[in-house]
């Protein structure tokens, strides 16, 4: 299920807490990825069940994404904030990524690019997720290669990202409120919900 540049990331965070967003004041990665981890924890891993974790995304796929929320393309759905000065507060992706210039962007991909991807141990049904590995084997392999978890497919990565994220992520691909590659695109359709159900279990199941 390809998907250029159009990331599972809820990079959420980069300008959630007070950051001025103006190019001045991200004058280095350590400032433009300081309250990421408000929401998405240290390295880019967090307990959050809606929250993806995004240390270890590759680079294109990353400032894709966030060209993406920038531009609004991508679903921002509004997300409590968990931590910090701003604990309790919300917002969204559109918003805290829209005063980031070119280079911020890059920055901040390449940083989190440099992380390790952590799995989250997560509850998952073992004969959903026996269907869903062939029905990943069958549609998404290609692409998403070693059960979506390669950084270097530039696709994100699937294998033990949580499944409320992707649950979400997938309804926004369904009901077209999300850019699709053409070619992930028929996968898709061949996905009924009881397949999506059986494909997200098989990620969850990556520990």
């Amino acid at each position: 299920m390809k998907q250029k540049n159009n990331g599972y990331v809820l990079l959420a965070c980069s300008a959630l807490f007070g950051l001025t967003l103006a190019t001045g004041a991200w004058a280095d990665a350590g400032k433009l990825t300081e309250s990421c981890t408000s929401c998405h924890g240290k390295e880019g891993a967090n307990t959050e069940a809606a929250i993806p974790n995004i240390g270890g995304y590759s680079t294109e796929y990353m400032t894709g994404a966030l060209k993406l929320y920038q531009s609004k393309e991508r679903p921002c759905p509004e997300t409590k904030i968990p931590s910090g000065s701003k604990k309790g507060t919300k917002s969204d992706m559109c918003q805290a990524v829209k005063g980031l210039s070119e280079h911020d962007v890059k920055e901040v991909a390449e940083y989190f690019s440099k992380q390790k991807f952590v799995r989250t141990p997560q509850k998952f049904d073992a004969e959903l997720a026996k269907k869903g590995k062939g029905l990943h084997d069958k549609l998404c392999e290609k692409c998403h290669s070693e059960g979506g978890s390669v950084a270097s497919d530039d696709l994100g990565i699937l294998a033990g990202q949580k499944m409320a994220y992707l649950e979400e992520q997938f309804k926004f691909f369904k009901e077209g409120k999300r850019p699709i590659d053409k070619k992930m695109k028929p996968k898709m359709e061949e996905l009924d919900k009881a397949g999506l159900e059986a494909i997200v279990n098989y990620y969850g199941s990556f520990k």
